[in-house]
């Protein structure tokens, strides 16, 4: 349960990052990233990934379908292959999570430059950036001191897996999080989970359904959200941001598919009526915030630094430490490829083995 906003927990020292404190401008505005050719660069790894592990120390899978924990390795140090065989892994994994990283105290340049690595930066239309920081690096601070994020969620659940940014025309792809303090103890943890194994768990005959469906993919209700909270000091940099994508995508490195529907932004089925539309949505939203058995809980601590690939992966925030500790992180969240939607194939025979098993338990 979140605590009520009056139970704050006193804090006795100043934030660790100050040049990193959230920066809040109603007249800011800001430029969207056009159109740009994608080169994944997991297509340019070395599968055996000798660059990026070879000074790990410990390699830890956090889940049997999501999630590796990489400890020895520097993002830092790693080569530009180190770079393209961490997109691999991503994609592979979902998730790959790093502890004690020097990137932390890196400086802007440089987080950014490591970020840029695998697309454009976002530019976010409503979070904080620095005040002094470029634009692209996101905010997440929660505290005492500022208290957004709590009266954003205040009276409901904070369990609300999504893709960041997901109505852009060439969504996310690989993001960076980097946690500069987390709350004393346990707490604020990410739940990450994999959007492949999600479609894999739907009966053949379900998921041959989805192939082919598009949704609409919408910034409205968030934007809407802003101005309810905040009022005349909401942050309003962009316009609403709307796109239609693919309900069932292919990563382009893996081939796998994975469902792309999330209920912060996915607002309906192209070509369904709204009652048709909400009832699917609903079942896919609610399939996805019941899969425990296909995503992992990043916990951290100061130095963890979690990349995620938002083209296999939902992530939700857990938001259950104690009000008035100081969560401060930072957000940089590289644009990918324009969602590739999958095929609708042949029946492979699977449909009618369900069929089937059906007709036998009948008899």
């Amino acid at each position: 349960m979140i605590a009520p906003l009056g139970e704050l927990k006193a804090q006795s020292k100043e934030p660790l990052y100050p040049k990193y404190l959230p920066h809040y401008d109603p007249l800011e505005k800001v430029e969207e990233v056009g159109p740009f050719e994608h080169d994944d660069p997991g297509h340019r790894a070395d599968p055996k990934m000798p660059n990026l592990l070879q000074n790990a120390t410990s390699i830890t899978e956090l889940s049997p379908h999501c999630g590796t924990e990489l400890l020895g390795v520097q993002l830092t140090e790693l080569t530009t292959e180190g770079l393209d065989e961490l997109a691999l892994l991503t994609a592979q994994r979902g998730c790959v999570v790093f502890r004690d990283q020097t990137y932390t105290d890196a400086g802007f340049k440089e987080q950014a430059k490591i970020a840029s690595h695998f697309g454009p930066l976002h530019k976010h239309g409503w979070m904080p950036h620095p005040q002094d920081g470029p634009v692209e690096f996101v905010i997440v601070y929660d505290s005492k001191d500022d208290l957004r994020i709590r009266k954003s969620w205040a009276r409901k659940s904070p369990i609300q897996f999504h893709v960041d940014q997901s109505p852009e025309r060439q969504p996310p792809g690989l993001t960076f999080f980097c946690m500069l303090e987390s709350p004393d103890g346990s707490g604020g943890d990410t739940i990450i989970s994999n959007m492949g194994r999600a479609f894999e768990r739907l009966s053949p005959s379900f998921r041959k359904r989805l192939e082919g469906l598009n949704a609409v993919h919408t910034t409205a209700n968030p934007i809407l959200r802003e101005i309810r909270d905040n009022g005349n000091n909401s942050v309003l940099r962009r316009p609403i941001t709307r796109n239609i994508h693919p309900v069932v995508t292919v990563h382009p490195v893996t081939k796998q598919k994975g469902l792309f529907v999330n209920s912060s932004y996915t607002q309906s089925i192209v070509g369904w009526d709204e009652e048709e539309s909400d009832y699917m949505l609903k079942f896919l939203f609610d399939h996805i915030n019941r899969g425990q058995d296909f995503s992992c809980r990043v916990r951290y601590e100061p130095g963890t630094v979690v990349v995620w690939d938002q083209r296999i992966t939902q992530h939700s925030q857990t938001l259950d430490y104690a009000a008035g500790d100081r969560r401060h992180a930072f957000r940089l969240t590289p644009l990918a490829n324009v969602p590739i939607p999958s095929k609708i194939e042949e029946d492979d025979g699977e449909c009618q083995k369900d069929e089937a098993r059906v007709m036998l338990n009948l008899c």
